[in-house]
């Protein structure tokens, strides 16, 4: 299928269905329903094992991971955040098509919220699926504190599953104590090779937690709030169907095992006849990780007519001509290729950036930060960001306030045309992300393993 070959017009005259998954936010009407939410970032106490250990962790209402924020399609979420902590924070909605003023990138949409202030946020909300919010100032060690959580909408679909489970999932960097092991938030080893990768895996918070849920059709959100880990799950079922990514649907496929990167996010179809337990493993390592279980509670299947699931689909992409193409030439990191970059209108050698100011990582030869412009485009012109990761690592790239199609590699069979926000690109690979600029705003575009985005590889396209 050739995805570079659409007319505007073409573009524009999608089906009604596949134009709804990725509607602009509009100005918000009287009519909509309001969801109020307040959220509170502060240092919280945290037992993380069954030893008694207790860990001071930034969380939101004082929880891991924050209290679940969902709304239906067309409501506007408004949320209060109060900043309880000792330096400036931010939200971010990771996966909303926002209003650009609500984004919470700091510098760039807002200013940060300094400790003691109070912020709110409103915007509302059009496309339903599975998103996450997360702080987004220092975004390498206050995630890494725990301050995320889930952003769930829904429509008339969701009222078909028995059940609806969310699976946020975390690999924490421990001590020997249970402590969170600060002294490696700023480790050059870690922002120079793969992230800061943890060595406690929790779901939801916990370590192997255990759910109830009916016997029917279960429906599980899988998020990724790590750092940088590429988490892998596995489980005892013969095989897994995927029904959406990064909240889009898509047309259902079976896996025996899927990749998470940082971000992403993958929802589950499971139909549970005839068992009594699933396990769920994190298998990304040497050894399969037991992550979670679900207990079903088996019914009595006398008089109960069997149902099907209704799903959305999404269409492919029509044809079109004349996009225009921004090049994205990644690079940096060890064992990399990055002799030379530009920082802050300097050019310096790789030893110097690294060194004298911790930037491992260029977007085009040039050390990115919130304020690095990548491009202008204009509203209603098709992009391609054709993207190319020259470097020795994988890595998790996020655009904000918009979702594109891309032929994604992540799967285990063929190429796949998904919709994302967040795409994991291996190392040496090239990809086409393709969508319309119809948002207005400067939207950031960065990769989510964090210690990369905070050393160089982030900046914004602007659509006027």
């Amino acid at each position: 299928m050739n995805i570079n070959m659409l007319s505007r017009r073409e573009f524009l005259n999608l089906s009604a269905a596949t134009i709804a998954l990725t509607s602009l936010p509009n100005q918000i009407q009287s009519k909509q329903l309001i969801r109020n939410y307040k959220l509170t970032a502060g240092i919280t106490p945290h037992l993380f094992d069954n030893k008694g250990v207790l860990d001071s962790l930034w969380l939101y209402n004082n929880q891991t991971p924050g209290p679940v924020i969902e709304a239906n399609e067309n409501d506007i979420i408004r949320v209060e955040f109060v900043n309880n902590l000792d330096e400036p924070s931010t939200i971010h909605w990771h996966g909303i098509k926002n209003i650009n003023k609500m984004d919470g990138v700091p510098y760039l949409t807002q200013d940060p919220v300094q400790p003691g202030e109070t912020y709110t946020y409103e915007f509302p909300v059009k496309n339903a699926g599975t998103f996450w919010y997360h702080a987004h100032f220092q975004t390498w060690k206050q995630i890494s504190k725990g301050l995320y959580g889930p952003l769930i909408v829904k429509n008339y679909v969701d009222e078909q599953f028995d059940n609806d489970l969310i699976i946020l999932a975390d690999d924490w960097r421990l001590n020997k104590n249970y402590q969170i092991d600060k002294k490696s938030f700023e480790s050059l080893h870690d922002w120079s090779h793969a992230g800061r990768i943890g060595n406690w895996l929790t779901i939801n918070g916990k370590k192997f937690p255990e759910y109830s849920i009916k016997d029917g059709y279960t429906r599980l959100r899988f998020i990724n709030a790590s750092n940088a880990r590429i988490l892998s799950f596995g489980s005892s079922l013969e095989g897994m169907k995927i029904i959406s990514i990064d909240g889009m649907w898509v047309e259902p496929f079976i896996q025996d095992k899927f990749n998470l990167g940082p971000g992403q996010r993958v929802d589950l179809l499971i139909k549970t006849d005839d068992l009594s337990t699933i396990d769920f493993f994190e298998v990304s390592g040497k050894k399969p990780v037991s992550a979670f279980k679900l207990n079903i509670n088996q019914i009595s299947k006398k008089n109960i007519q069997k149902k099907d699931i209704n799903l959305q689909s999404l269409k492919t992409i029509p044809h079109y001509k004349n996009p225009k193409i921004l090049k994205i030439h990644m690079q940096g990191g060890a064992m990399g290729n990055l002799a030379k970059a530009y920082f802050e209108g300097v050019e310096k050698n790789f030893r110097s950036l690294a060194m004298e100011d911790k930037k491992f990582w260029a977007l085009n030869k040039e050390v990115g930060k919130y304020e690095y412009s990548l491009a202008s485009v204009k509203k209603g012109q098709i992009i391609i960001l054709e993207v190319w990761n020259d470097s020795r690592w994988p890595h998790s790239m996020h655009l904000h306030g918009n979702h594109f199609y891309v032929l994604s590699k992540e799967f285990s069979d063929t190429d796949k045309l998904v919709l994302r926000d967040t795409y994991l690109m291996q190392p040496g690979e090239k990809s086409k992300f393709t969508y319309i600029a119809d948002n207005p705003g400067k939207w950031l575009f960065h990769y989510h393993m964090l210690e990369h985005a905070a050393s160089g590889m982030i900046g914004y396209i602007e659509v006027l």
